[in-house]
């Protein structure tokens, strides 16, 4: 499936947020660095802990600050909110083509959105050093995305060539 052939549709950031959450979300981008932020941005997730806004913002805040942990908390959080807007299978593993053709009808801007956090995972899980996992995700992105739209071969690669690295470096530990 060519995940960059859809028509002109509402984007995440065009979906309605109340007042506070998005206020909230705005103070912390004008405080970022400062203790406040993150309050602000767990605020907000309080508030509306499933609008694709407040899980980006809370995404970015931790992937900025180093706690890839946490973003990838952030990141599963989208797959489960999301995969239920769409009509997908809870867990990403279990997704098909066909299904993700019927996530096409619901919208192909969320579509694209839940394949990016699952890139995104895949790509955390790697700098975490949890190669086969983020491999397993990345794979199953490129799978369904046909004509590589999304990135995910490259990061492939990387993994591939991290775990080859470990099993030279563990050949070398077991003969030395």
């Amino acid at each position: 499936m060519d995940l960059l052939d859809f028509e002109a549709e509402a984007l995440y950031f065009d979906e309605p947020i109340r007042g506070e959450a998005h206020s909230c979300v705005e103070q912390a981008a004008e405080s970022y660095g400062q203790a406040a932020a993150e309050g602000l941005l767990l605020r907000a997730y309080f508030l509306e802990p499933e609008h694709p806004i407040v899980l980006v913002a809370l995404y970015r805040y931790f992937y900025y600050q180093h706690r890839l942990e946490d973003a990838l908390l952030v990141a599963e959080r989208v797959l489960k909110v999301f995969a239920g807007r769409l009509g997908l299978p809870e867990n990403w593993r279990d997704l098909t083509e066909l299904q993700l053709g019927g996530g096409v009808m619901v919208s192909m801007t969320l579509l694209r959105f839940y394949m990016l956090a699952l890139k995104g995972a895949g790509y955390l899980e790697l700098r975490l050093g949890r190669h086969e996992s983020a491999l397993m995700r990345l794979r199953k992105v490129a799978a369904l995305d046909s004509n590589d739209r999304l990135g995910a071969q490259a990061l492939i690669d990387v993994a591939r060539g991290e775990l080859n690295a470990e099993a030279v470096e563990a050949r070398e530990s077991k003969d030395g």
